[in-house]
């Protein structure tokens, strides 16, 4: 089954699906729709108390519900409770909530989006860029976050042709690239900026953005050329990449006197351009 993470946006929360390519479905993490929906900061408890009342009413729906691994908030994949768009609505209907006429309009609509998007990819890096527009990203940043995503793919696509494994094996990797250029795993990076839930990257100034991408692109660049065997060798040459990275930001650090991997983040820095808009309205001109 060949399947494909991906970061739905529905009134600004995010919600993880994964689209299996040949049974033509999104299947959606259920944890992520209770917590939209019910608004409760323990959904994971929601769901085991809804699933006990549907077996309790004969309900066959919390029985074939089935589990694909996501990516969770360490970014690292874990099996994870998921249901198809179809088993979707009718458990919406279990669960009293306002947003759950709007939130069954957005899985129609993803649905369809998905189907055209098939017919004409590029339709996928349109929307992605309205997502981070409708976010209050920046032109400048949104250019560089999608062709971060598009080096990503790359460097996973590499990673797979080596026959190295989603989930633990990636994970393992990323943090290893990120640490040599930064001085620090994923999860330290992310405790630094003051993030739980929300994607590193989504919160990365854009010399932080440009400098991951030169991490992953060189990484990508020397595996191609010394052919790793194994997980091992993998783990090397992305420690190498990520000292690409470093040299560049070390030089740069020293030319401006700032560093460079701060706590500042995104949320901050939309939050800071808001106010400073709201305090000085642009004038209509005469």
């Amino acid at each position: 089954m060949k399947k494909q993470n991906a970061i739905q946006l529905f009134e600004d929360k995010k919600v993880r699906t994964l689209w299996d390519e040949e049974r033509e479905k999104w299947y959606i993490s259920i944890i992520d729709v209770i917590e939209i929906l019910t608004n409760t900061d323990r959904p994971r408890k929601y769901w085991s108390d809804l699933k006990a009342k549907l077996k309790k009413e004969g309900s066959e729906l919390s029985e074939k519900i089935g589990q694909l691994k996501m990516q969770s908030v360490d970014g690292k994949f874990y099996l994870t409770d998921v249901a198809d768009t179809e088993q979707l609505f009718r458990l919406i209907q279990s669960i009293p909530s306002p947003k759950a006429e709007p939130f069954k309009l957005w899985l129609a609509q993803i649905a369809a989006e998905r189907f055209d998007e098939m017919q004409d990819p590029e339709l996928t890096i349109d929307r992605a860029l309205e997502q981070y527009q409708q976010l209050g990203y920046s032109e400048n940043w949104i250019n560089q976050r999608l062709k971060s995503i598009e080096i990503r793919k790359e460097l996973t696509d590499e990673w797979k042709n080596r026959g190295l494994k989603e989930g633990q094996q990636f994970a393992t990797l990323t943090d290893i690239i990120t640490k040599a250029w930064s001085d620090k795993t994923t999860k330290e990076y992310k405790i630094l900026k003051g993030l739980k839930k929300e994607n590193l990257r989504d919160n990365m100034t854009n010399t932080e953005l440009i400098l991951n991408m030169l991490a992953e692109a060189s990484t990508k660049d020397i595996s191609q050329a010394v052919n790793p065997k194994d997980f091992e060798t993998s783990k090397k040459v992305a420690a190498q990449g990520g000292n690409v990275a470093k040299v560049a930001m070390k030089e740069l650090e020293a030319k401006t006197g700032k560093k460079v991997v701060t706590a500042l983040n995104a949320k901050a820095i939309l939050t800071e351009n808001n106010t400073t808009k709201k305090l000085n309205p642009t004038k209509p001109k005469k």
